[in-house]
């Protein structure tokens, strides 16, 4: 049977209105994350590699942080709609009347870490020891070490961002991430003793999903299929990272496969992104008592402001009503 050509153009054009008004309806989001793209931020390239995002009617762009790249600003200034922080950033924030809050936390295990040299048995060896750290720390988890573990500032030796001087001082330690800095010090031919501050209490989260209150306010079912969306990207890439892998490696070209196996196997060795919390709650989520925690922990150590409502720097609403499990 013969089908006329008019029909078929108009099939064709409904075709094409269907799929362009699928288009229309998709909902843009710019996230940026906090770092150039590795395997830290996999499962939030995995569900834009999968399609994750446009299943749940999003149009997701990923763009990277990097040492230049304060995402809190270009939040607060409404060039992106979700930023990546550590928790401590959002309570900085609001200390200073940003309208920001933190909505779900990437991170359940903060990767902070302090590393020594083979022989080191235990963190509370270090003590009197030197160690090299940022100038950041000294408001994060510097003061956390001087509570818990009696560390003065005298053992404070300045930190490059270089492995090398670990390398060649036997005596020095140094802080760093679980995911990064082990594997360059293996590459320079040492063993390192970590030591992860989060299983030793270090309460804050890292790698929270940040908005800004007025988006939270107009875009919140928009923002609830973002947390869902992420949460099975992480729930695939821990899985089977390859597509993630994939996208991460356009993204940073110099980011090599070494270093995305290393990562994703850090993550998951160490619990980092799930833990209890995330096995009982699901993925992305955050907790009460982990805020207060981090809130208790500021006042202790003296780096809270008073009277300011601490509260605001997080809510529970969007992440409980998602509960991806892993």
């Amino acid at each position: 049977m013969r089908i006329p050509k008019r029909s078929i153009g108009l099939a064709l054009a409904l075709v094409a209105a269907m799929v362009s008004a699928q288009a229309q309806t998709l909902q843009k989001l710019v996230f940026s994350t906090d770092w150039l793209a590795e395997a830290e931020h996999g499962g939030y390239y995995q569900a834009q590699a999968e399609g994750i995002y446009r299943k749940y009617g999003l149009d997701v762009t990923i763009r990277m942080g990097g040492p230049q790249v304060n995402g809190l600003q270009l939040l607060a200034a409404g060039q992106i709609d979700i930023a990546m922080a550590d928790a401590l950033q959002v309570v900085s924030a609001v200390e200073q009347d940003v309208p920001v809050v933190a909505i779900a936390a990437t991170f359940q295990k903060n990767p902070t870490v302090i590393i020594a040299h083979p022989g080191v048995r235990r963190l509370e060896d270090l003590k009197g020891k030197p160690i090299a750290i940022g100038s950041a720390s000294n408001t994060t988890f510097w003061p956390w070490l001087r509570q818990q573990f009696g560390f003065t500032d005298a053992q404070k030796r300045p930190y490059g961002f270089s492995v090398q001087p670990f390398l060649a001082e036997p005596s020095l330690s140094q802080q760093g991430f679980v995911t990064s800095e082990p594997y360059s010090i293996e590459k320079g031919g040492i063993q390192p003793v970590v030591f992860l501050l989060a299983d030793r209490g270090y309460p804050p989260y890292s790698e929270t999903l940040v908005v800004t209150r007025s988006t939270l306010a107009r875009k919140r079912d928009v923002l609830e299929r973002f947390i869902r969306a992420s949460a099975e990207g992480w729930r695939s890439y821990l899985a089977h990272p390859a597509p993630g892998n994939a996208l991460i490696r356009k993204a940073n070209p110099e980011m090599s496969d070494d270093l995305l196996a290393y990562g994703l196997r850090k993550l998951n060795e160490y619990g980092i992104v799930v833990n209890s919390d995330a096995r009982k709650f699901g993925l992305l989520t955050m907790t009460d008592p982990r805020w207060q925690a981090t809130f208790d922990f500021l006042h202790s150590a003296g780096l809270a402001k008073p009277g300011v409502d601490y509260a605001r720097a997080y809510t529970l609403d969007l992440v409980k009503a998602v509960r991806v499990v892993p």
